[in-house]
């Protein structure tokens, strides 16, 4: 049984923090709060000091994936797990757990070289959300969302979470040829589970490990109104939809994706399904969406496009 009990939070460093001020807030609806670094964006989504952080940089790129534990006996136990299967820990400092707004955290990067913060304790703002669409942000019990995160190592970094950090497979997708080809084995994308949502996070073959370390990150309200709200603001803002409206055929979440500063996607849906481990299997899904998702229009990720030579 895992330690973690979901995504906590996400730190980035973009070129660009207005354009993600459109985006986060005045699009998708997220409420700007502050922070102790200057220019940087500080967003919240339930009594959370801040889920997201987006911090101003020359680069675009992914700077932590924060998973949650219970206590400071969950966080010790997470890092002699990740110590005994060779990776390096380091403590964060205290001015370090401030700015994350969290009591302690422990960092160590995943075998793709993804740059994970595990921790404890979430600093609380009991001050009403006051969120673009009135609308609420399913977290609580199911985290922040869940991420996507590329991997150019991917037996090792599936089993480093499965493994190593108790995360449990909650199904997959193949990617490339549907049917098995001689002599090559069969690439999936994976997911996985920590809690009820059907996956906090999943891991997907990349061709390369640049910058910025992430596919999407999905986040989820309580209404189809505010979706299609936030897909019209997308729209009138001049953002790149990346895919259309659509429900999925494993998590049956109705959601449009939406190109981020950076080469990445956020997703943004409802009605996400609640999986019960009592009777749940992982299976192999074979079609991406029930409906929609159309990925015609999307501009290449910057995860999947080779980088220059």
């Amino acid at each position: 049984m895992t330690d973690i009990r979901g995504l906590g939070y996400l730190r980035v460093q973009t070129t660009d923090v207005p354009r993600w001020r459109e985006l986060t807030v005045d699009a998708l609806g997220m409420a700007e709060t502050t922070g102790p670094v200057d220019g940087g964006l500080y967003l919240r989504m339930d009594e959370r000091a801040h889920r997201m952080i987006v911090l101003p940089g020359d680069t675009d790129h992914v700077l932590a994936v924060g998973w949650e534990v219970r206590d400071q006996f969950a966080l010790a136990r997470v890092g002699r797990a990740v110590e005994a299967a060779g990776f390096g820990v380091k403590q964060l400092t205290q001015e370090e757990c401030d700015e994350r707004g969290v009591e302690a955290a422990l960092r160590f990067d995943d075998p793709a070289g993804t740059p994970l913060e595990v921790f404890f304790g979430p600093v609380l703002d009991h001050g009403p959300v006051r969120t673009t669409w009135a609308q609420d942000f399913i977290t609580g019990d199911q985290g922040m969302g869940h991420v996507v995160l590329p991997t150019i190592a991917f037996d090792e970094t599936y089993s480093f979470y499965t493994e190593v950090l108790g995360f449990l497979p909650r199904g997959a997708i193949r990617v490339g040829p549907k049917k098995p080809v001689a002599g090559q084995p069969a690439r999936r994308v994976r997911f996985l589970g920590v809690n009820q949502r059907h996956h906090s996070l999943a891991l997907a073959p990349a061709p390369h490990g640049e910058a910025p370390g992430l596919v999407h990150l999905m986040m989820e309200v309580d209404s189809l109104d505010a979706v299609g709200r936030a897909l019209d603001a997308v729209n009138r803002l001049g953002f790149s939809v990346s895919s259309t409206l659509g429900r999925h055929t494993n998590d049956k979440m109705v959601s449009f994706y939406v190109r981020a500063p950076g080469g990445w996607d956020l997703e943004y849906g409802t009605e996400g399904m609640l999986v019960d481990e009592s009777f749940y299997t992982a299976e192999e899904i074979t079609a991406d969406s029930y409906w929609g998702h159309d990925w015609s229009g999307s501009e290449p990720l910057a995860a999947f496009t080779p980088p220059p030579s």
